[in-house]
């Protein structure tokens, strides 16, 4: 009927408010079907008539789009708009291939949001490949970006020293000797790399000095954590198999051309642990801490305390081989508890290609349960925390399972983007091999990312489409980040893609408010890294952990952010140090940045700057 009327009469009266026919068709009923007669736009009733039913059909649909507003989620009028090359941010990643299908081609890169400069804003660190040997071609490093402070940042790289070349995978962001700025751990095929951030805007490569250098491997995701509770951050890295260029095997999708092999095809490695002794000086306490496991093929770390008794907890997402649970056990060494807990294997008992991961209390019960990307056909896992020492997936029954079952998803994490206090769940995608299409027809090489809302009650509604159609395009997608790049209290989006550009992603449209708290430690470890806020607004309570690590290769904001929703503030905030302090702050007023230094409470505030994106559009 409403193409009819269209059609005739050259004019949809709804389109002003951009309401589809399919929606209006309901509210038409109460007008006369002379009117509605699609044969023709002649007014049967006296003249005038048309003009009185115009604007009562305009009033119907301006009703109509209330409802329908009204009936939407909070978050479905948000969008995330790619602003990365108005923000000067010009990187293509590097990941060497060339025709020869080398396993690492197909892992990189990840990337960070870090506040290096100390100066409030969330600057940017996208990791970076290098050629193969005898392959040569334009250097390639890592890249740092410098916020300016109105949507654009500055390529610093070769001004903070860090232009070394290395074929680099991942990063991990923390403060490991406590002066008060962020250091920086590159992951690398080969060796990796520790960069001591000197604190006037340069760092320096201290892998030999801080007793780091020597092991060559195939390392992936790294986090920093205290284990021991000394106060001082120490360093987990993942690492995946044992590759070599002159070890690597010949594999094949179709029988004749080669494809990248899985990891079935080599053995695996152990995750390596640096205790951090002091002075700048670390320690292989792996064996000592009772995590050597050689047949581990790790890419994802998360860190979390999963029995709620105050010691942080390491888990590993392994591609192929059973995921791993590390039960901290308060005397410097771990017990591994992953099948026991349930998260080894899927419900029919596979161990599958676990990619990415990351932790959070998504229903408000006070236990962090887990997401961990894996391999298409695979589904995302969704670990729910049962308080009991078990996890249950509760991903096959849910729209979570149902959307993420043929994409290949790798950087992942829970995030409130909309503000309404409840953590949702970002996911990206992309694919391995480009031409997987040829013998899986439902499988793409590039896919779309999943968004899932949190709609409470432990459900998710995937949202994705709604977000904006750049944010929704089909990407080769591998690490991914959140940080708010404006401190206008919405988390935004990083995201990099394999052997392609870095989209950065700006989160715009919220109504919602929100509270930042960033942590200054004195007894525990300087980020307050392993703290756990507890917020309370009204009757809603929500918790969070600030960790190191987690996602793909990536690590976030070391700033923790609140949803609110329509709250002006919060009525109570308790920090709870990894040294045993609880601070306990009262009425925190929303829509500013708080920093809470362990003893004293909040030592500075800083109001949410004035959004800059409308300049932009």
């Amino acid at each position: 009927m409403g193409k009819a009327i269209q059609r005739k009469c050259g004019r949809n009266p709804f389109v002003p408010f951009g309401v589809p026919f399919s929606l209006v068709i309901p509210f038409l009923f109460v007008i006369p079907s002379a009117a509605r007669n699609p044969g023709s736009c002649r007014p049967r009733h006296k003249p005038g008539f048309l003009a009185s039913l115009g604007m009562t059909i305009r009033r119907r649909a301006s009703l109509l789009l209330a409802i329908t507003l009204l009936a939407l989620p909070a978050g479905a009028q948000i969008h995330f708009r790619d602003i990365t090359l108005q923000a000067g941010i010009h990187f293509k990643h590097n990941n060497a291939a060339f025709g020869k299908k080398y396993l690492p081609e197909t892992m990189g890169p990840g990337c960070a949001f870090i506040d290096y400069d100390g100066d409030g804003w969330q600057d940017i660190l996208i990791v970076n490949g290098e050629n193969w040997p005898g392959h040569p071609g334009p250097a390639t490093t890592l890249k740092l970006y410098r916020n300016n402070h109105n949507g654009t940042f500055t390529d610093v790289t070769a001004r903070a020293g860090l232009a070394v070349p290395m074929f680099g995978l991942g990063v991990a962001v923390g403060d490991y000797d406590n002066d008060g700025h962020d250091d920086i751990f590159i992951t690398a095929l080969g060796q990796n790399h520790l960069f001591h951030n000197n604190g006037n805007g340069t760092f320096t490569d201290v892998t030999k000095p801080a007793g780091m250098w020597g092991p060559e491997e195939f390392s992936t995701s790294a986090a920093w954590l205290d284990y021991d509770g000394d106060g001082k951050l120490d360093l987990v890295v993942a690492n995946y198999v044992q590759w070599s260029l002159k070890g690597d095997l010949f594999c094949s999708l179709d029988g004749a051309h080669k494809s990248y092999c899985t990891p079935e095809s080599y053995k695996g490695a152990s995750v390596r642990l640096w205790h951090n002794l002091g002075n700048g000086k670390f320690e292989d306490a792996t064996q000592k801490a009772k995590l050597y496991d050689p047949t581990s093929k790790s890419l994802g770390v998360a860190i979390l305390d999963y029995n709620g008794d105050g010691w942080p907890d390491i888990l590993l997402a392994n591609d192929t081989q059973p995921n791993k649970l590390y039960l901290n056990k308060h005397d410097g060494t771990f017990e591994e508890r992953g099948v026991s807990a349930g998260i080894a294997f899927s419900e029919d008992g596979v161990a599958r290609a676990g990619m990415g991961v990351d932790a959070a209390d998504y229903d408000r019960s006070g236990h962090a349960s887990l997401i961990i990307t894996n391999f298409a056909n695979q589904m995302l896992s969704l670990y729910h925390n049962e308080g009991n020492g078990l996890f249950v997936d509760e991903a096959p029954q849910s729209e979570v399972g149902r959307a993420s079952l043929v994409t290949l998803g790798f950087g992942c994490f829970f995030f409130d983007y909309d503000n309404d206090g409840w953590p949702d769940i970002f996911v990206a995608d992309g694919h391995i091999e480009d031409q997987i299409e040829k013998v899986q027809k439902r499988v793409k090489f590039a896919e779309p990312p999943h968004v899932f809302r949190n709609t409470g009650g432990g459900k998710f509604q995937e949202v994705t489409a709604s977000l904006g159609p750049e944010f929704a395009a089909p990407k080769v997608a591998r690490g991914a980040a959140y940080g708010d790049i404006d401190n206008d209290g919405a988390e935004d989006v990083l995201i990099t893609t394999n052997g392609g550009r870095v989209y950065l992603f700006h989160n715009e449209g919220g109504t919602n408010h929100s509270l930042r708290i960033k942590l200054e430690g004195t007894k525990s470890n300087r980020d307050g890294i392993g703290s756990v806020v507890r917020v309370t607004s009204g009757s809603d309570k929500q918790g969070k952990m600030l960790r190191s690590g987690s996602s793909y290769l990536s690590q976030s904001e070391l700033v923790l952010t609140f949803g609110l929703g329509a709250a002006a503030r919060a009525d109570s905030v308790e920090v709870h140090w990894p040294s045993g302090q609880v601070d306990k702050l009262a009425n925190v007023n929303a829509g500013q940045e708080v920093t809470v230094q362990e003893g004293k409470g909040i030592v500075a505030q800083r109001a949410y700057a004035k959004s800059w994106s409308l300049a932009h559009k």
